[in-house]
C-alpha cells in the first residue's frame, strides 16, 4: 500500500455523516460498496449503531442490497444457480426503484424493503420498513458499476448523497468467502470452486469502481484506514 494513510474510527464517521445529512429535510442516502467478503454487513451495522446512539433514538437503518436476489426458483430458470452474486442474479431494477422510492417518500410514511435469509438462502419480502429513519445505509457489491451492459446498476450512484468503499485484501476475502460457503453447507471442494469460479471474478469487477467513491476504508480491528480512491493497493 502506498501514499499516506490516516486512521479512523466508526465513530468519527459517523459523527461527521450526521452533520451532512442535517444539511437537508429528507431521507439521507450512504451506499456502502465493496468486493463480497469485505465486512460492509459489519460497517453498516456499527455506522447505524453509532448514529442512532448519536441521537438518542433510531435515525439510521440498513437497506441492503442483498434483499434483491433473485429467488433460487428464477435463477433455476435461467440456469444461473451457480452463478448467484453475479450481477445479473439480482433485481437491479427493483432494488433502483425502491431507493428512489426510500429517497423522495415524506419522512413518516412507510416504505417496505426485502431482506436476505443466510439460511433460507432467499430473499425476505419486507423484511424491513422504514418510517422515520432520516439516514438510509444501503450495502452490497455492486453500488458503484457503471456499465448499462449490467443491468440498472448505473443508476444507484445518481440516486445516494455519498458512497463508501471498504476495501480489504485478496487472502482475507478468500478466508472470509471460504468460511461463509462451509458455514452455508458446502463441501470444501464446493465452497473453493465458488470462490475461485465465481466471487473473486465479482471481486474484480467491483475493485474497478473503487475509484469512484467519495470515500476508500480498509477494516483493521475496529478502526479503519482511509485510502485514496485512485491509488493502487495490496
Amino acid at each position: 500500500m502506498t501514499g499516506t494513510v490516516r486512521e479512523t474510527s466508526i465513530a468519527a464517521q459517523a459523527a461527521a455523516l450526521a452533520g451532512r445529512a442535517s444539511a437537508t429535510d429528507r431521507r439521507y442516502l450512504v451506499g456502502i460498496a465493496g468486493p463480497p467478503g469485505a465486512g460492509k454487513s459489519t460497517l453498516s451495522a456499527g455506522l447505524c449503531a453509532a448514529l442512532n446512539a448519536r441521537a438518542g433514538r433510531r435515525i439510521a437503518e440498513i437497506a441492503p442490497m442483498d434483499g434483491y436476489h433473485l429467488s433460487n426458483a428464477r435463477l433455476d430458470e435461467m440456469g444461473r444457480r451457480a452463478a448467484k452474486g453475479e450481477p445479473d442474479t439480482f433485481d437491479s431494477g427493483g432494488y433502483v426503484e425502491n431507493l428512489a422510492r426510500l429517497r423522495g417518500t415524506p419522512l413518516g410514511e412507510p416504505v417496505a424493503w426485502p431482506t436476505f435469509d443466510r439460511g433460507l438462502d432467499e430473499p425476505t419480502p419486507a423484511g424491513v420498513v422504514f418510517t422515520g429513519e432520516r439516514i438510509i445505509v444501503t450495502e452490497g457489491n455492486y453500488l458503484l458499476v457503471d456499465d448499462p451492459a449490467l443491468g440498472a446498476w448505473h443508476k444507484v450512484s445518481a440516486l445516494l448523497d455519498e458512497c463508501w468503499y471498504l476495501d480489504a485484501a485478496r487472502e482475507v476475502l478468500t478466508a472470509r468467502l471460504l468460511r461463509r460457503h462451509l458455514d452455508g453447507g458446502r463441501t470444501h471442494e464446493a465452497a473453493r470452486d465458488k470462490v475461485e469460479g465465481s466471487d473473486l471474478r465479482n471481486a474484480e469487477l467491483v475493485a474497478a469502481t473503487r475509484a469512484r467513491a467519495d470515500l476508500v476504508l480498509r477494516a483493521h480491528g475496529d478502526r479503519y484506514s482511509v485510502l485514496d480512491p485512485g491509488l493502487a493497493v495490496e
